[in-house]
């Protein structure tokens, strides 16, 4: 399987990536799955399952098993369909009365969704929930404490930046709000949902957030000197950056003139 790399099969004593066979210049080098259980529990939590592709979903299904345990639950970081697409078909290829737990509740298999403060504990494991908005309005973040692990979904990349299509104002308080987390936790690792384990959370989320900052005052530059779209916008500030990602950069520029609008 040429698709995978060293990221397939990387985590914490507690976590397991899986990952998905889906890379592209949006997903990098494809979708993380992540399998949670604690040492030795029969029990084991499955978060963002990913594509709906038989293949990866099966794979995941036989590792989240193997040594007689079973999928007790589904958990999703947010609604884009590369992480929540193939939620539904796992949770029933799982076993009967698996649900899915999504903030959105488009995305949930089963009544219960996912909330600022929720603790979600299986097989002994415990998982804390934060509210995280920005990449998306749905997006939320799991604390993994045995482990220090931060969960981030889409909110922190593995390398890179995020493509907004929520607020900006809301990502950059998301931003802040996990650096402060982090610091006050002692997170030892970012698990995200795109590209390798992150070990060092504190450097990361000061980079994320001195970036947005940078080019949030390139976007402020590019409108003062004339630029009125986002595409104008575009053009100036991501002049460097691959043609084939100025789609998604326009998504980022546009919650950016919002935020400077409302700002204003």
């Amino acid at each position: 399987m040429g698709w995978m790399s060293e990221i397939d099969g990387m985590g914490t004593e507690r976590a397991r990536c899986v990952l998905a066979p889906n890379p592209s210049a949006m997903t990098l080098d494809g979708t993380n799955t992540w399998i949670l259980a604690e040492p030795g529990a029969g029990e084991v939590v499955v978060i963002d399952p990913g594509p709906e592709d038989e293949r990866h979903l099966r794979r995941v299904l036989d590792e989240a098993t193997a040594q007689e345990r079973r999928v007790a639950l589904v958990l999703l970081t947010h609604g884009h369909a590369d992480h929540s697409e193939g939620a539904a078909t796992f949770a029933r290829l799982a076993g009967d009365g698996v649900k899915v737990r999504a903030f959105d509740p488009r995305h949930r298999l089963g009544d219960e969704g996912l909330a600022e403060g929720d603790v979600i504990t299986t097989g002994g494991l415990e998982l804390r929930v934060l509210e995280t908005p920005g990449h998306t309005d749905d997006s939320v973040t799991f604390w993994l404490p045995a482990d220090g692990a931060i969960m981030t979904g889409d909110t922190v990349l593995g390398y890179g930046t995020t493509v907004l299509a929520g607020s900006l104002g809301d990502y950059l308080g998301s931003l802040d709000r996990l650096r402060a987390f982090a610091a006050e936790a002692g997170a030892a690792a970012i698990l995200p949902g795109h590209g390798p384990r992150l070990d060092d959370p504190l450097a990361v989320l000061d980079h994320y957030i001195d970036h947005r900052r940078q080019r949030l005052a390139q976007v402020e530059a590019a409108v003062a000197a004339g630029a009125r779209t986002a595409r104008e916008v575009v053009e100036r500030v991501y002049a460097d950056v691959d043609r084939s990602l100025w789609p998604a950069a326009e998504w980022s520029v546009e919650s950016q003139l919002e935020y400077l609008r409302t700002r204003d």
